[in-house]
């Protein structure tokens, strides 16, 4: 199977920085023993061949340079604006090739033709010690064959550029400029609940409170 790819049922520690927070997670649960969905994670690698592209690398990191945080209007603009150059660059085939051949496994591994996955983004920068990241990037769901896993995993490249993301990562210190970006492909489930619990508050850190989210 191709570098850009790990499982999460292969996942080791040391993948934690290709894989991001989410994904890293993932494998952990899996190797627990936990009824996790299976899946696979793009790595960094991946999305560092749109974002360094040599045709919009500087373009991008001039108008990241220009945001005026105190300014929520023009932030989302150059959101906007960075998000269209990076989903406008093309895909280079070994990715997309990868892509397609680990979904075609996931498809055959489940038994299922066009398997209805979820395409989940999983920063560098997430579930860390001083900020959750929590909500910050895009995920998309019900996204069934090949062709648009392959477009909604660029969607999921340019959301680490989401106005509340460039927002979050400037009020915590981050450095937007570091931070990377793989993105998780997971069979999708049909639950009857779902939910999420902090044990703090994920916004801003109060751990007198906490916070639970379900429907």
């Amino acid at each position: 199977m191709s570098d850009f790819v790990v499982w999460f049922d292969h996942y080791q520690d040391s993948d934690h920085p290709r894989v991001g927070g989410k994904n890293a997670s993932l494998g952990t649960m899996i190797a627990a023993g936990l009824p996790v969905p299976p899946g696979f994670a793009l790595t960094t690698e991946a999305y560092h061949t749109l974002r360094f592209h040599d045709d919009t690398h500087k373009a991008v990191s001039d108008l990241l340079g220009a945001i005026d945080y105190d300014d929520p209007i023009a932030l989302r603009e150059i959101s906007s604006r960075v998000r269209e150059l990076i989903e406008a660059i093309p895909m280079s085939s070994d990715i997309e090739h990868s892509i397609r051949e680990a979904y075609a496994a996931l498809c055959e591994r489940c038994g299922v033709d066009d398997l209805p996955v979820a395409v989940r983004s999983s920063a560098t920068a997430e579930d860390l010690p001083d900020a959750s990241f929590a909500g910050q990037q895009d995920t998309y769901l019900w996204v069934r064959g090949a062709d648009s896993v392959v477009a909604n995993v660029q969607r999921c490249w340019s959301s680490i550029f989401t106005d509340r993301a460039l927002a979050y990562r400037h009020e915590m210190g981050h450095d937007h400029e570091v931070n990377s970006m793989s993105v998780g492909i997971q069979e999708m489930v049909q639950p009857k609940a779902a939910g999420v619990a902090f044990t703090l508050n994920p916004t801003d850190g109060d751990r007198s409170t906490i916070a639970i989210d379900a429907s």
